[in-house]
């Protein structure tokens, strides 16, 4: 089986995509969601003409002569507003985002004014309209508010909660079981043996999940062993499962059982072997059960090379699935050493991030790029992005990457 390109591996894994449905939620638990329905606004804000600034409303003179004194006839505060009529040569004390008085024109800031009793001074600052929001200033009622696809932030919830909304609605969750494959694999926290190593690529690939907004369903560690993963596939797809990702034992060793765990499960494998460094064993398979799609990834075992991975197609894969409008793309760079001519692979190459004399961003590669090295990807800054059969770079040329 031929490799594929970056490009075109993506191109299928999505091509098949269905949403997840949707579901409504208290905006106090749609942080991080994503909006499947716009927020439309239920009333004006603010919702009535009010100050801007603590001071005095009043009826602005013409012309106006300084200084000049007002009458203070009442109060006008949050929540409990003055219910009177001004008239000329009335003033009635305000306090920021208290609905301004019945007749009031202008808003006189408290510092350019002096009060006696119940007289108040007018030094300087009169101008119709000044310091007065106005009902709707932010927003007005039926304005739509938050478009669909957006990832709801503090921000989102705010203005959502302003805007009169107690409950969102968004899509629902997919949820991704997380199988980590390997004989030499322990659990961090057990002492490993002479021939094995800690488990790491569950934890990167969950955090990648969840912060894609997915639910991550760690089943921990299987061994390679083709009935226990042929087990452990088949109840991740009982327990509704939206993609299922494999960790290690998707290469072609005598120990690599993934592939036909998925053939006895009826999945149908899309294809094996990307374009990649690193990365180049993942496979792809979907299985269609009573019309719901289940995804299929089965990630290379070298920690890097699963992360990246993670990041090139499970995550778009994820946003896909909850319909996010935002994609990432690379941004621009320039390279802070040579490098040489690429091959047919694209290269994604951890990279440190500095910014020279301009303000522009200098990409400069670790020297040894190793997929199963976490020490440089740990303490990179972005993944650099080499096409396929590049020429040869200098310092100082363009580049892309992906910030991380």
């Amino acid at each position: 089986m031929s490799m594929l390109s970056v490009d075109e591996a993506l191109e299928r894994i999505l091509s098949s995509v269905m949403p997840t449905g949707t579901e409504t939620v208290p905006i106090a638990e749609a942080g991080n969601r994503i909006l499947a329905e716009p927020v439309i606004a239920r009333l004006n804000q603010p919702p009535f003409d009010c100050s801007a600034m603590d001071g005095y409303a009043l009826i602005a003179p013409e012309p106006v002569t300084y200084p000049f004194t007002a009458e203070i006839i009442g109060e006008s505060a949050a929540g409990m507003h003055f219910t009177g009529t001004l008239h000329p040569g009335q003033a009635v004390r305000i306090f920021t985002g208290a609905p301004l008085p019945d007749g009031a024109d202008t808003v006189v800031i408290q510092e350019n004014t002096a009060r006696t009793g119940n007289q108040v001074t007018i030094l300087d600052g009169v101008s119709k309209g000044r310091h007065i929001r106005r009902a709707g200033l932010d927003f007005t009622m039926g304005e739509m508010l938050v478009e669909t696809g957006t990832r709801l932030d503090a921000r989102h919830l705010a203005l959502t909660a302003a805007s009169g909304n107690a409950t969102v609605t968004v899509a629902k969750r997919p949820r991704i079981a997380i199988l980590a494959t390997g004989n030499e694999l322990v659990l961090p926290g057990t002492p490993p043996g002479p021939d094995q190593i800690i488990a790491s690529n569950n934890y990167a690939i969950g955090a990648i999940v969840r912060s894609a907004g997915g639910i991550a369903d760690d089943q921990g560690i299987l061994h390679d062993n083709l009935d226990m993963i042929t087990t452990a596939i088949d109840a991740a797809i009982a327990r509704g499962s939206d993609i299922i990702v494999t960790s290690g034992g998707a290469s072609v060793g005598d120990h690599d059982y993934v592939a036909a765990a998925l053939k006895a499960n009826q999945v149908e494998i899309g294809f094996w072997k990307i374009a990649m460094r690193p990365g180049k064993p993942l496979m792809y398979g979907r299985k269609t059960i009573s019309g719901r799609v289940v995804h299929f990834l089965g990630l290379p075992g070298n920690p890097v090379s699963s992360f990246i991975c993670s990041l090139v197609f499970l995550r778009p894969l994820i946003a896909t699935l909850t319909g996010l409008k935002q994609t990432v793309t690379p941004q621009p760079a320039i390279l802070g050493v040579d490098m040489p001519t690429n091959g047919e692979r694209r290269d994604f190459v951890r990279v440190k991030l500095e910014s020279d004399a301009t303000g522009r961003l200098v990409a400069t590669p670790f020297p040894v790029q190793d997929s199963s090295m976490l020490t440089a990807l740990a303490r990179s800054d972005a993944i650099l992005i080499r096409r396929e059969n590049a020429p040869a770079a200098r310092a100082g040329d363009d580049c892309e990457i992906v910030p991380l």
